[in-house]
């Protein structure tokens, strides 16, 4: 039977428990909760009116919810005090305001407020870009991007003794790479100086962070393709397709110097050597015509006739055996017989090729040329018997 059933015992049958009116023991109304609630929190901060009557139930109220909220704050402090520390990370903690310790990689515990942690990853590369406009050597304006890479290397440094480091790095690099695109031609800045230039950007950039000692080290400086500004690229295009032209000639012309310059040294070497064959040849011959007079000299002392006839001999016999003329002699008393061999003659005159004309036709006037040379000397010694 149900307990609010007609008919039945609802007194006995209250599922709370209690009775009706004034011994009921079954949850308080909402309203009394809420009342009790802000009796105790009166009592707790001293301030509301106390009943008589509920003056003991509001203070006992009021000690609980006091342990309950500060077993919540404890709570609360725990869960905010116990971190934990990854292996990639470190910690700085600070007592009352001044370092304490740097804490590595595990579970660990600092005391709030008293403490303060700082917490940050000390492995992980980090990167800032910069991009401005600068002024050359040679007072021309570029646009220079630049990368730069960098990590912690010491949390104390990076987190006490500089307010923002990476404000502060971003502020040094600027002044870095004024520095040295100040201090290098337009012309390095956009072509092969880049990697000089990122690695004194680096450099000088690292002696500022050391001297701030913001604990941070660049790892890597990346200086990308510089240009121009907008309002004058078209200029600068021009200018750098004029240096590829020049550059293209020059390696031409370097060319072209490649192949003649060989040759033309093989030719003067070539020369050098024909000299000084010709100058050793002449030196050669001219000792040896030296020394073959000195020993003709020593046998023309010996015997000065046999000498002399001998080098006539064969100074004729040099003279007389280039020529074509045959000289017959006679006995003595006689004429002496000239025989010319014209057909000869011809065929070697000069050394140039007879005029065109048939074989035969040659031959037969050589050989009636001949016939009448002959016939004319017999009719001469003739004459000549005849007058004697």
């Amino acid at each position: 039977m149900a307990w609010n059933e007609p008919g039945g015992n609802s007194n006995n049958q209250d599922p709370w428990g209690g009775r009706r009116g004034g011994d009921r023991k079954g949850p308080p109304d909402l309203d009394e909760a809420f009342r009790k609630l802000q009796d105790s929190l009166n009592g707790l901060f001293g301030s509301g009116k106390k009943r008589g009557g509920d003056e003991g139930g509001g203070r006992s109220g009021g000690f609980g919810l006091l342990g309950i909220g500060l077993a919540l704050l404890a709570v609360v402090w725990l869960y905010s005090a116990v971190y934990v520390v990854d292996e990639q990370e470190q910690a700085v903690v600070l007592r009352f305001g001044k370092y304490y310790e740097t804490v590595g990689p595990g579970l660990n515990i600092y005391f709030p407020p008293i403490d303060r942690k700082f917490q940050e990853n000390v492995t992980r590369e980090r990167a800032y870009s910069k991009q401005g406009q600068m002024l050359t050597e040679d007072e021309n304006i570029v646009e220079v991007p630049l990368t730069v890479q960098y990590k912690i290397s010491n949390l104390q440094d990076f987190v006490l003794n500089v307010d923002e480091p990476e404000v502060s790095l971003q502020h040094a690099t600027e002044s870095a790479l004024r520095h040295v695109v100040g201090s290098t031609e337009m012309d390095q800045v956009l072509t092969e100086g880049r990697e000089l230039m990122a690695s004194e950007i680096k450099e000088r950039l690292q002696r500022f962070l050391d001297n701030y000692r913001t604990g941070i080290t660049v790892t890597q400086v990346n200086v990308q393709s510089a240009a121009a500004p907008r309002e004058v690229q078209e200029a600068f295009d021009d200018v750098i397709r004029a240096r590829e032209d020049e550059q293209r000639a020059k390696n031409q012309a370097e060319a072209y110097a490649n192949a003649v310059v060989p040759e033309a040294r093989g030719q003067a070497q070539r020369i050098i050597e024909d000299a000084n064959g010709y100058r050793d040849e002449v030196i050669a011959r001219a000792e040896g015509e030296a020394d073959r007079f000195s020993k003709l000299l020593t046998e023309y002392h010996k015997a000065p006739e046999v000498t002399r006839q001998r080098l006539y001999l064969e100074t004729m016999q040099d003279v007389l055996g280039n020529t074509s003329k045959v000289l017959v002699t006679g006995k003595e008393g006689q004429n002496n017989l000239l025989y010319l061999p014209l057909d000869k003659m011809i065929d070697n005159r000069g050394g140039s090729p007879a005029p065109a004309a048939p074989a035969a036709s040659a031959s037969a006037s050589g050989s009636d040329l001949g016939s009448r040379v002959a016939t004319d000397l017999q009719q001469r010694n003739l004459r000549s018997r005849e007058s004697r």
